[in-house]
């Protein structure tokens, strides 16, 4: 029903910034909430960020907060994830979500209905 992708990963050196993009498609309109979720080689996958339909309601993660800035623009069908001061421990494949209707708890991963393949983010030191 809907699909997900994600863009604008890369490799950066520590410090620097990167941003990543969510595309939409398919029934958008089916598509609620959205999240951002990274993993890393051997760790559990963990919450990034998140933002409501109307961009009124934001949450970050403890390792995000005061660097990365979630933004979306609904005309677009697009979600952004503009992340600052970039550190190596932010290696990751980051992860794209969206909620159909429901959400509880927004840092949970299986409270999301759609997910993106992934993209891939290394940062060197």
């Amino acid at each position: 029903q809907v699909q997900l992708v994600e863009s604008g990963g890369g490799s950066v050196q520590a410090g620097g910034s990167l941003t990543l993009s969510c595309i939409a498609s398919g029934q958008t309109f089916d598509v609620y909430s959205m999240a951002w979720f990274r993993q890393a080689p051997g760790k559990e996958r963990e919450f990034v960020s998140a933002i409501s339909w109307s961009g009124a309601d934001i949450w970050y993660g403890d390792s995000a907060k005061g660097r990365f800035t979630v933004s979306r623009d609904n005309a677009k069908s697009t979600m952004y994830l503009q992340m600052k001061s970039l550190k190596v421990e932010d290696t990751a494949v980051y992860y794209c979500a969206g909620d159909s209707g429901g959400l509880s708890y927004y840092h949970i991963e299986s409270e999301y209905d759609y997910w993106g393949q992934g993209t891939q983010v290394t940062v060197s030191a």
